[in-house]
Formats: C-alpha cells, sequence, structure tokens
C-alpha cells in the first residue's frame, strides 16, 4: 500500500514554503553573481586541448549524401557503411 501522508502541521507547511521560495530564488540569486571572466587566451588554450589528434578516423573521406557515397564506393569497389540514428543527436528526447 501507499504511504500514509502526515497531516499537514505549521511545521510541514514552513517547510514547505521555504523550500519553494528557496527553489524560486535560486536561479533569481545565480543571475546577480557576476560572470567568470572566459578570455579568448583561454579559449584557445582550452580547444587545443580538447581538440582530437591523430584520430584515425578523421582520415576517411566521409560522404554525407548516400548517393555521392554509392558512386564512389562503384568506382573504387568498395562497401558502403551506413551509420543511421534516430532522434536528438545529443539524446534529449
Amino acid at each position: 500500500m501507499g504511504k500514509i501522508r502526515e497531516p499537514l502541521t505549521m511545521r510541514n507547511w514552513q517547510f514547505t514554503v521555504s523550500s519553494m521560495f528557496c527553489a524560486a530564488a535560486l536561479p533569481l540569486f545565480a543571475q546577480l553573481l557576476p560572470a567568470a571572466e572566459f578570455t579568448e587566451a583561454e579559449f584557445r588554450r582550452l580547444h587545443r586541448e580538447l581538440e582530437p589528434k591523430d584520430e584515425p578516423w578523421r582520415t576517411i573521406p566521409w560522404k554525407i549524401a548516400l548517393l555521392d557515397a554509392q558512386q564512389t564506393a562503384a568506382k573504387e569497389k568498395k562497401p558502403i557503411f551506413i551509420w543511421a540514428m534516430d532522434g536528438h543527436p545529443l539524446g534529449c528526447t
């Protein structure tokens, strides 16, 4: 069976109201905080660190259009590898 809820007392009510206030006020206070400075030099350094290096898959001449891939595969007598996905690319469905 389900959990039996406690009757609404003054203490429960105060806790509920304060929780709702904090949940509503937190985004407002976050906007008041100064944003951290992110310089262009820091961006370039971080970009260099995160950029993939020596990845073998980057040397493959990928085709986006299926007809282009089919023509190239027929000319070179090679198979076609198709990677198909469904949904949002970031998984936010």
